[in-house]
């Protein structure tokens, strides 16, 4: 295990907008406000998602399309500034429907009806190892 302390920069809290891509759109305030490391959770509610599971025996992401509304109850994740600068944001979520079914996992895309994402940002930078198995 690795653990050390972070120091917080400032806490932000970001409203994603219909139409917007929930992921992208926390890249895109991250870029905006040159934050290379912070964590975030958020709740919304969206009009479909691309949600991504490792498969570990294929070494591969695999993609679940939902084209349906869907509540984001629950959606966590970091964001860091790989060597090309640009912020990247890993967003793991928990949707669900109407009948309160819940599905989940890397949150890859989606189109945003609305939502709240309350981003912490520090002023250390995030050693990832990105690796084949590390969404980016």
């Amino acid at each position: 295990m690795d653990a050390r302390e972070l120091t917080v920069s400032a806490e932000y809290l970001v409203a994603i907008e219909d139409g917007d891509d929930w992921r992208a759109a926390i890249e895109d305030f991250a870029d905006a406000e040159d934050i290379t490391a912070a964590w975030f959770t958020g709740t919304g509610t969206v009009r479909d998602a691309d949600v991504w599971h490792y498969d570990p025996a294929a070494e591969e992401h695999r993609s679940v399309r939902f084209d349906e509304p869907l509540s984001v109850a629950a959606c966590v994740g970091a964001v860091s500034a790989p060597d090309d600068g640009d912020a990247a944001a890993r967003p793991h979520a928990v949707l669900t429907r109407p009948s309160g079914q819940a599905v989940g996992g890397y949150l890859n895309a989606a189109t945003a009806v609305g939502g709240r994402v309350a981003l912490r940002a520090f002023e250390e930078p995030f050693d990832w190892i990105l690796d084949d198995r590390t969404p980016r």
